[in-house]
């Protein structure tokens, strides 16, 4: 496959356990591990716990359960994903923030200052931003998105940060005092060849948002929108960063080229996540 699966890595090895709402019978819990398992969870028994410590009541973890056996994504099931040592609302229907993203985070926080201005592009639920915001203390916050549902719950994340979102196709919405002023760029567009989307995992294409995910033809369609219009917002010596695959990587930093960015690539063999940061001279 061309790039990273899409399905969102275990969050479960670093999210802590939250305080327990539910007892843990051991038949029961053993009968929850069970019907996960059969439904094919890898991580069956960190998962009931997750969902058994995040249920308010048995009724519910039995219909929390349930979601999740139908294939709902775990995080969405739960509402929240471990996102750089936070707690990212996610909504049903909402892209899932992967682990990989971490890696462009560290980048950008690499390369920025203390109070930056900061604006995430296709934020989904605005898990980059709101990382970005907490390691910055604090950043000057914008985002985007085309889809209605990640702005609600991006709003949800960011309105505690001071943090605004829009709704709409990439900078369009933006107010246009950004322009020549933003200092990182965050745009995890979607980079998934079009005739590769059936190849993901079912929690991604069944219940991710599409957009989220089909890049074009060669996947690098919504990055070429992005690098076209990036030098006009963004500040001297600003940098937009962008996560890509490592197959990928080198017609990508062609991209920001030819678009007047002067392209590097990083790759992080530990996460298999490749960024590609391209700064306005």
């Amino acid at each position: 496959m061309p790039y990273p699966a899409s399905a969102p890595a275990s969050p479960l090895a670093s999210a802590g356990a939250p305080a327990a709402s539910v007892p843990h019978p051991a038949p029961g819990f053993d009968g929850l591990v069970a019907r996960l398992r059969a439904a094919g969870c890898v991580f069956a028994e960190d998962e009931a716990r997750l969902l058994i410590d995040t249920a308010p009541t048995v009724a519910e973890l039995d219909l929390m359960v349930g979601r999740r056996v139908d294939g709902l994504p775990l995080e969405q099931v739960l509402g929240w994903a471990e996102f750089c040592g936070l707690r990212i609302a996610v909504d049903p229907g909402v892209f899932v923030p992967r682990r990989r993203t971490e890696f462009l985070v560290e980048r950008a926080v690499s390369l920025a200052r203390p109070g930056a201005v900061v604006v995430d592009l296709c934020c989904g639920s605005g898990a980059v931003a709101a990382a970005l915001a907490a390691a910055l203390h604090p950043a000057e916050l914008y985002a985007s998105d085309v889809d209605p549902a990640a702005v609600r719950c991006a709003r949800r994340n960011l309105a505690p940060l001071g943090g605004a979102v829009f709704d709409g196709d990439l900078f369009a919405p933006l107010p246009g005092a950004l322009r020549g002023r933003v200092e990182v760029l965050a745009a995890n567009v979607p980079y998934v060849p079009t005739e590769d989307v059936g190849l993901l995992p079912p929690e991604a294409r069944e219940h991710e948002p599409l957009v989220a995910l089909d890049g074009g033809a060669d996947g690098l369609d919504v990055l070429r929108r992005v690098t076209t219009e990036a030098p006009h917002w963004l500040a001297p010596g600003g940098r937009l960063l962008v996560e890509t695959s490592e197959r990928q990587a080198a017609r990508a930093a062609g991209v920001m080229a030819d678009g007047g960015l002067e392209p590097q690539v990083v790759h992080c063999e530990e996460r298999n996540a490749t960024v590609v940061v391209g700064t306005r001279p």
